[in-house]
């Protein structure tokens, strides 16, 4: 259910108080801009402690750029983790 579905179905009492019937589309469009302001990502980020927010355009970067972020492990530490043989049965 989108937003305006919501707002329809949670506040369907508010708009039918507005006396004038022109004035009630105005009151509905008051009422989905909330949860459309937070529903921001930014909004968002805020409320739930995330540290970054990143646009879609920069996100392949960031995505390239994770892995490097660490060191190698020496070869022998990752050679003597690594099973010869794993029995399919």
């Amino acid at each position: 259910m989108g937003l305006e579905g919501a707002v329809r179905l949670g506040y369907r009492k508010e708009p039918a108080a507005v006396a004038d019937p022109a004035e009630r589309p105005r009151a509905f469009e008051a009422r989905v801009a909330e949860p459309y302001e937070q529903g921001k990502a930014v909004n968002a980020a805020a409320a739930l402690e995330i540290d970054a927010v990143i646009g879609p355009a920069g996100t392949r970067s960031w995505v390239t750029a994770a892995p490097g972020g660490h060191a190698p492990r020496p070869f022998t530490e990752v050679a003597a983790k690594r099973r010869p043989f794993i029995d399919s049965w």
